[in-house]
């Protein structure tokens, strides 16, 4: 077999060219290596210079590249009076279709900035799966006996949520807790057994 392959497979012409072509493509791929470790020590000399993103980094599952892109995205906060706003700059608001005395589905607008509502949605999965906080709120919105989310509608709630708490670190200083916002979900908890 491994002689009717050598036979077969093996291109036996233009093996010098080939090799030069490999060499070339090596050395494109260490020049790229190069650029995106300078473009990265970068990155994080620029973001060092915005007042509260330690904070934003000490947050379990949001890293260096979603704070960078959430900003180029949303600009400086500064300009925003609430965070609805930047919801809405998102597309993830709420809109109900309805037509006369007709009220229909709600959903989200959709009408906003893709880059940033497709950042938002990435940037939610890993914190589900490593923030406990996230998690837990998640598995409370898909699991709870009264209005349980879908797990998408869970997500974009979660969105929302992610969209305050930058908000309130970048604008205000506020530090993240999880242990406050589990605590949050165990009161959402009660209050529901209350009135049901």
């Amino acid at each position: 077999m491994k002689a009717a392959a050598s036979r077969s497979v093996c291109i036996r012409e233009g093996s010098e060219l080939a090799e030069i072509e490999l060499m070339l493509l090596l050395t494109q791929y260490e020049w790229f290596q190069n650029k995106l470790e300078e473009l990265g020590a970068k990155l994080d000399e620029l973001l060092m210079q915005i007042l509260y993103v330690q904070l934003l980094l000490a947050i379990i599952g949001i890293g260096r590249d979603t704070i960078a892109g959430f900003l180029a995205e949303v600009g400086d906060v500064g300009q925003y009076r609430h965070p609805k706003q930047i919801t809405k700059l998102a597309g993830l608001n709420l809109k109900t279709n309805s037509s006369g005395t007709h009220t229909g589905q709600t959903k989200i607008t959709k009408r906003g900035h893709k880059h940033l509502c497709a950042l938002l949605f990435r940037v939610m999965m890993p914190l589900v799966a490593k923030n406990a906080a996230f998690k837990a709120l998640h598995e409370y919105y898909t699991r709870r006996k009264v209005n349980p989310l879908k797990k998408m509608q869970s997500l974009i709630a979660l969105c929302n949520k992610l969209i305050r708490i930058l908000f309130g670190i970048l604008k205000k200083g506020h530090e993240f807790s999880e242990e406050k916002m589990i605590q949050d979900i165990l009161v959402l908890k009660s209050c529901h057994k209350l009135f049901n």
